[in-house]
């Protein structure tokens, strides 16, 4: 049973149960804030709360290390850091274990894992063969992130993103790690729950983090979304005159257009958090959340 909601015609408004309800106003309360390790971060860091779940991402340009010492200063700040490691930037086994060393020594408790574009790639060409040889060491961490593409993937096909990510769910399972993943940006709430839904069918029982672009300039997201591979949400928008409408028309991309739209699957499908995409725009993003929760 498809639960996406359409507007209703006569409200203007998407139905929604108070249950529902109840758990939208969860998310948008404890959305996980990425943060890009870039010149822009200075100035988002005073707009950040306190204590927020934060998610450092791995720089191809800065690497691994930069990521690092960004945790650590997050960290003694008293913030809930989650670095990303990119698998193909890392060297080898050796590496590995440093990783896993530093994520004890530091106190971290997450860590999110991406495959990377390095190309070439050091030690290992995909994030299954790192997370294979990680798992075996003494990371102390109490969970681990991968990521999900319900919109594609510009270089790798919908068969081999399966297949990641439930060998990724299986040795997480084996090793007795708990695990969720977050979904890569889509535009699309039909194009998300439906690939939620199929996943779950298949197997996938790990908890979904909804990946949501937060409140940035309509020119940059566009042209990120380019970037990163969002051919069907940006087919999507050509294609849906209202929601190119909108984007057009306004100045800032709106998260409530797809947590709305997904409160009901959202509930139903064990979204259990959401990844904000903020590229550090943390200002516009976090008066967005005030503005949501008062209206919510």
């Amino acid at each position: 049973m498809v639960l996406f909601r359409k507007k209703d015609a006569a409200t203007d408004e998407f139905p929604e149960s108070a249950e529902a309800r109840a758990h939208r106003i969860a998310l948008t309360e404890n959305f996980t804030i990425e943060l890009v390790p870039m010149k822009s971060l200075e100035g988002a860091r005073a707009h950040l709360p306190a204590g927020a779940p934060l998610s450092v991402t791995c720089s191809p340009a800065k690497g691994i290390e930069e990521t690092q010492r960004l945790t650590e200063e997050f960290l003694a700040e008293g913030f809930a850091p989650v670095p990303h490691f990119s698998a193909r930037m890392v060297r080898d086994k050796a590496h590995t274990a440093e990783l896993a060393a530093w994520c004890r020594s530091a106190g971290v408790s997450k860590m999110f894992l991406v495959g990377g574009d390095a190309d070439p790639p050091g030690g290992y060409f995909d994030a299954v063969e790192f997370l294979r040889d990680f798992l075996d060491t003494d990371h102390g961490l109490d969970a681990i992130g991968v990521t999900s593409y319900p919109d594609h993937h510009a270089f790798i096909s919908d068969e081999k993103l399966h297949d990641a990510l439930h060998a990724k769910q299986a040795l997480l399972a084996e090793a007795g790690v708990p695990g969720w993943c977050s979904t890569q940006m889509c535009f699309d709430a039909a194009v998300i729950e439906d690939w939620i839904r199929a996943e779950r069918a298949s197997g996938l029982t790990l908890p979904i983090h909804l990946g949501i672009s937060g409140v940035v300039d309509k020119t940059k997201l566009m042209s990120m979304g380019v970037r990163i591979g969002l051919g069907q949400s940006l087919g999507y928008l050509k294609k849906n005159r209202a929601a190119i409408t909108k984007m057009m028309t306004s100045t800032a991309y709106d998260p409530n257009d797809l947590l709305l739209p997904l409160s009901e699957a959202n509930l139903d499908l064990g979204v259990e958090g959401v990844h904000m995409y903020t590229f550090n725009q943390v200002e516009a993003t976090e008066a967005w959340r005030a503005e949501a929760l008062a209206n919510a």
